[in-house]
């Protein structure tokens, strides 16, 4: 448990060059300090990075904190989640996050489970209780969502066939998560639900990843942003004031942990946690 005597967790992603995987090795060490409950791994489109995300989910795992694979069912049979699934046994991982994942362009739908929820029964029952499970949820709603309420019961029906908890999407925005879980609550869904957090420091990298994955940026953080330019100190720093604000307020109302969504980098999320404490 982390110093802030609530669970913390921090997201990785699998660096591509060496330099990446030396660095990686860096900001796991730094980040260990403070006590997360674990660290999370993703992977690309239609799994493309699979191997490396065992690889990292091994090389933090060295820091002696758990870490847990993204694992996705788009364009994957059954017999290939069967066997990722034994890997993850025999390496003797505990905790998985598990999604529909996203589309590698120009691929069909492809695989044989075509949603989140249908790969957490699978998990189930093949594996029973072997693996705790994480899903995600939209605040928000999912980019792709017809609309609002379809996405609240598909996150209902990923919770009914038997995650353990759930992580949601990033936002800015404390009334949209609290909203949101009184509505999944009103459904009967009584696990965890832990914010996901991105910190800001780089402005048009947050635009591109927010107009992607449905992230909205309120106005007022838009213009200030857009009001530095190019002064990366000036916007770390209201990025940091921001973010530790919203953090606060979610701990505040009752959240039950908070996940940092952390690039690769360690000292935007420490920075956070540190004005917390």
């Amino acid at each position: 448990m982390s110093h802030l005597s609530i669970p913390i967790s921090f997201e990785f992603f699998p660096p591509k060059t060496q330099a990446g995987q030396d660095k990686l090795l860096g900001v796991r060490d730094q980040l260990a300090k403070a006590q997360p409950d674990f660290f999370s791994v993703t992977y690309g489109a239609g799994g493309s990075t699979q191997d490396g995300t065992l690889q990292t989910v091994l090389a933090l795992r060295e820091s002696g904190v758990d870490a847990a694979p993204h694992m996705s069912c788009i364009g994957a049979s059954r017999e290939e989640l069967r066997s990722l699934l034994n890997t993850y046994k025999e390496n003797n991982i505990k905790r998985l996050v598990a999604l529909r994942g996203d589309l590698p362009s120009g691929m069909g739908m492809g695989g044989e489970l075509r949603f989140a929820n249908e790969l957490v029964s699978f998990i189930r029952e093949e594996f029973g209780q072997d693996f705790i499970i994480e899903v995600a949820a939209y605040p928000e709603a999912h980019p792709q969502a017809p609309s609002f309420e379809a996405d609240l019961e598909n996150f209902v029906r990923k919770c009914q066939a038997g995650a353990d908890s759930a992580i949601t999407q990033y936002f800015f925005n404390a009334d949209a998560y609290f909203y949101f879980m009184d509505r999944v609550r009103a459904l009967g869904v009584d696990i965890p639900v832990i914010p996901g957090i991105m910190p800001i420091t780089n402005y048009t990298k947050l635009a591109r990843f927010s107009d992607a994955c449905g992230a909205e940026i309120p106005r007022y953080i838009r213009k200030q942003l857009e009001a530095y330019g190019d002064d990366s100190e000036s916007i770390q720093q209201f990025g940091e004031e921001v973010i530790s604000r919203l953090c606060q307020q979610l701990l505040d109302g009752g959240a039950p942990g908070i996940h940092f969504y952390t690039l690769n980098q360690a000292a935007p999320s420490l920075n956070i946690l540190n004005n917390l404490r």
